[in-house]
């Protein structure tokens, strides 16, 4: 009666999210080679490294930004070896009280001469160049943020726990001979029908590849659904809430807001770059590569990423450093809210790591972009064992039907 309730849920769950399965499968199998492929089709805002030429600064490249009408250069990054980006920001139309539309959301120069390479509107996906970015958002959120990352909040908690219900429906109903009757389950069965062959694909996979298939699944809930994640995450482990973080900072005072800083963008890039080589140094290590540089004037501060140069070896990284100072002053500047950047915990850093790729170099991607199609095949062979068995329910229901049909086998054959 039990496994009957099981096998329920387990079917009906996985209809459920057969679709949204396959579209995250698809997509995810593809964000694991996101910057290669992004350079298949945005080519044009990359430029051919130059080894041994070192590029210029991020202060040099705002100073040779050009102006942008109803716009001021507020920061410039590096998005990779090739490709740099300068941070434009709209100031607002007085009429309306909006923003102005300055016809671009993403400014690309040379990293070594400054001069523009190109611009990108993120979101007008009638361009290929925009193919990953709407590969991107359709992978996070349907293409709709907020309603689009709730519904795959939701389906991630249901894959979730249907690992575990899957897993329960591939053991043997008796304990007699369990080892021997388990072991089906993990092969897959050679000359057999079309039916036969999607259940042990959809059984066998699920069995082999469920410690990675459970971690995708839980990941998604931490980056979708952030509330269960971090509630169930503390009633099995020490761990920081980052919205309880949040909470206790947001009555703390803020740096007050400065709509043009006293300080020159090179002369605080300087005195930034100087604070992150000392914390380096404390640490051992050489300074840090710089990443990105900007002014926020909301909060009258500039703030400096840069990137730990200390050994990775395909394992985590340290975080980027990052650094306030105060945009008139120079001195550090404390900035609550960026505070949590330094609350993730060793999972969470591990869970963000393995599912997007962010460890163990090209073997993993690889194995990212085929357990992509793998969780794709997964909910496209259900949806068919679905469909078999009501087929062959309809038809023994039938008048006449043969009372000798063979039936279809179990998930526990």
């Amino acid at each position: 009666m039990i496994r009957n309730i099981f096998v329920f849920l387990h079917r009906w769950v996985g209809l459920l999210m057969a679709a949204f399965l396959i579209i995250v499968g698809l997509t995810g199998s593809l964000l694991a080679f996101h910057h290669e492929l992004d350079h298949v089709f945005a080519h044009q805002y990359y430029v051919t490294p130059r080894p041994g030429v070192a590029p210029l600064d991020l202060a040099t490249l705002m100073e040779r930004a050009p102006p942008i009408p109803h716009a001021q250069i507020i920061g410039a990054q590096w998005n990779g070896v090739d490709q740099a980006q300068i941070n434009y920001q709209a100031e607002k139309d007085p009429a309306t009280g909006k923003p102005y539309d300055l016809g671009f959301t993403q400014f690309y120069v040379d990293p070594w001469t400054g001069a523009e390479v190109g611009r990108r509107t993120i979101g007008d996906y009638s361009k290929s160049s925009n193919f990953m970015r709407f590969i991107y958002k359709l992978h996070v959120a349907l293409l709709v943020s907020g309603p689009g990352t709730l519904i795959l909040g939701i389906v991630a908690v249901l894959w979730t726990l249907d690992c575990f219900n899957g897993f329960y429906l591939t053991l043997p109903v008796s304990l007699s001979s369990f080892w021997r009757k388990w072991k089906t389950a993990w092969l897959i069965k050679r000359g057999s029908g079309a039916y036969r062959l999607n259940l042990d694909l959809h059984r066998a996979s699920g069995l082999w590849l469920w410690p990675m298939l459970f971690i995708f699944a839980w990941s998604s809930v931490m980056f979708n659904l952030r509330p269960v994640y971090d509630w169930t995450m503390s009633r099995f482990m020490q761990h920081s809430s980052l919205l309880g973080e949040a909470m206790k900072l947001k009555d703390l005072p803020q740096p007050a807001a400065k709509p043009v800083p006293a300080l020159a963008p090179r002369a605080a890039l300087e005195a930034a770059q100087r604070i992150a080589a000392e914390q380096a140094k404390t640490s051992g290590h050489s300074a840090p590569e710089p990443l990105m540089f900007a002014y926020m004037d909301k909060m009258g501060v500039y703030i400096y990423a840069a990137r730990s140069n200390a050994p990775r070896e395909g394992f985590l990284e340290e975080r980027p450093s990052l650094i306030t100072i105060d945009g008139d002053t120079g001195a550090p500047a404390d900035v609550p809210f960026l505070r949590l950047t330094e609350k993730a915990d060793i999972v969470d850093r591990w869970l963000v790591a393995l599912h997007v790729a962010g460890v163990f170099g090209l073997p993993y991607k690889i194995f990212v972009c085929v357990l992509g199609l793998v969780i794709t095949m997964l909910s496209a062979t259900g949806v068919y064992i679905w469909w078999k068995k009501r087929k062959a329910r309809r038809f023994r229901k039938k008048p006449g039907a043969a009372a000798g049909a063979p039936a279809e086998p179990t998930a526990a054959e």
